[in-house]
């Protein structure tokens, strides 16, 4: 292949901002998930949409596949260059562009880290609720491309209900300007939409706007033990059942939390088949409401323990340690793979033992933790991939996983995202007339199929192997 584009983009962005190097391209030959790792031809770091409008005409005209990618935290291959190509970069795209108060929004660029923006507007005396496990290092244009959700999606919902306009450049160089500021706008296709969750294959968001809204006055956190899952999900159950929204309603299997002890040191109960960590905020007579019928629940349900942190510092160190389960777990083997297998929430003890069952049956080591208020499961699997035979086996457990959380009325991802990794199984969930619909519409918007080429449905289609 000729070479000639990359000086091409040298002249769009400066030399110093194409990296060529062996060791840069091996940098960015992965992401977080295990065994997708493919070279790029360069990584690119422009500084404006108008840099990525010329990057894109250039790779258009010589029919190189580009790659979005933030920090590199996605968990289904998504932002891998298994195409080669151009993998492009936006640190030096994170600015806050606008924080605008009286309309509650504040827009940025998409190299801004997520857990930044939350900081600013908390400030203010606002709330940006999207609070991904990897809020302090992923940035809002990875979390938007994967409709990213996290521990507050039961009260507050995911990414994709806080976006309210992005610009995007396609493969033709067009730039996109869609959505706004408006609370009402159905001018047309929601196009806004479109983009939430695409990963990256229809086009480069290059700015975002983002909703906002007040700050809750306080908050209450509870942590519940259990010597049973199913008594765990019961009480989850009831929780609903009793027109409860918590704004945290999380669940850590035995596996997870014996490690996530000895990663973080913070107490909690070794001896427990399950644990829940709740939390409730707003007005603080109705948190201090909420927490104590929710505690109710819990005891009524079979818990063996229950604590309501004291103080900030207490209920901080609760959530640091839950948002730190795959960092724990990673720690116990060489590969760690987690996934989002979700089913609904009436479903969750069902799946949790389904879980263990699959696990037992392929001979994997698999813990289980996840957001047990919207039914989104992380089984997460401690292996070694240069054991090819017990690679086979996680595959098939996994498959097995997937095709379970089907049957049980969910999906094969949540939160993150259907990548390259789990591209085999979508038709699973959408069928094959799903599939060919998203084709059309990935034509539509990239006829040359330079996007993040191979991602979502590139591998769907047929019978996976169990």
């Amino acid at each position: 292949m000729s070479m000639t584009w990359i000086q091409e983009i040298q002249n769009i962005v400066g030399e110093e901002h194409v990296q060529t190097k062996q060791s840069s391209l091996l940098s960015y030959a992965y992401d977080a998930t295990p065994n997708f790792n493919t070279k790029p031809e360069a990584v690119v770091a422009p500084t404006s949409e108008k840099e990525i409008k010329e990057i894109v005409t250039v790779c258009a005209n010589h029919q190189i596949p580009i790659v979005p990618r933030g920090s590199g935290t996605n968990l289904a291959a998504g932002t891998t260059p298994t195409q080669g190509g151009v993998v492009l970069l936006f640190h030096r795209m994170n600015r806050i562009l606008e924080f605008d108060e009286n309309n509650l929004t504040i827009t940025v660029q998409p190299g801004v880290i997520t857990g930044d923006i939350c900081e600013a507007v908390e400030a203010k005396g606002l709330f940006y609720p999207p609070d991904p496990s990897s809020m302090k290092i992923s940035t809002i244009g990875g979390n938007i491309n994967e409709n990213s959700g996290g521990l507050r999606g039961l009260k507050y919902g995911v990414t994709k209900d806080y976006v309210l306009g992005v610009n995007a450049v396609i493969a033709n160089g067009d730039v996109i300007r869609a959505g706004g500021k408006n609370v009402k706008d159905v001018a047309g296709y929601d196009l806004t939409s479109l983009f939430v969750g695409s990963e990256g294959t229809l086009g480069i968001i290059t700015e975002a706007t983002l909703k906002l809204v007040p700050l809750p006055e306080s908050k209450q956190t509870l942590l519940a033990s259990f010597d049973s899952i199913e008594r765990a999900a019961e009480t989850v159950s009831q929780v609903i059942a009793n027109k409860l929204t918590p704004a945290t309603l999380e669940f850590i299997d035995r596996a997870t939390i014996q490690a996530v002890e000895d990663y973080t040191h913070v107490g909690l109960p070794t001896d427990a088949e399950a644990v829940l960590l709740i939390e409730q905020d707003g007005p603080p007579s109705i948190c201090e409401h909420d927490i104590q019928l929710i505690q109710g629940i819990a005891i009524e349900h079979g818990a063996i323990t229950t604590q309501i942190a004291e103080t900030e510092a207490r209920a901080a160190e609760l959530r640091e340690a839950r948002r730190s389960a795959l960092s724990a777990l990673a720690k116990r083997s060489p590969t760690t793979i987690l996934e989002d297998a979700t089913v609904p929430r009436s479903e969750i003890a069902t799946m949790v033992k389904a879980i263990e069952a699959i696990a037992l049956e392929h001979d994997v080591n698999i813990a289980t933790f996840g957001h047990a208020g919207d039914g989104n499961l992380h089984p997460t699997c401690m292996t070694d991939l240069r054991d090819k035979d017990e690679w086979e086996r996680v595959e098939a457990a996994f498959a097995a996983i997937f095709r379970k959380a089907i049957d049980l009325g969910g999906t094969i991802t949540g939160e993150h995202g259907v990548g390259e990794m789990k591209s085999p199984y979508l038709a699973w969930k959408v069928g094959d007339e799903g599939i060919q619909l998203m084709n059309q519409i990935k034509l539509a918007f990239d006829p040359k199929q330079i996007m993040n080429p191979g991602k979502i449905f590139h591998r769907s289609g047929g019978e996976v192997d169990e």
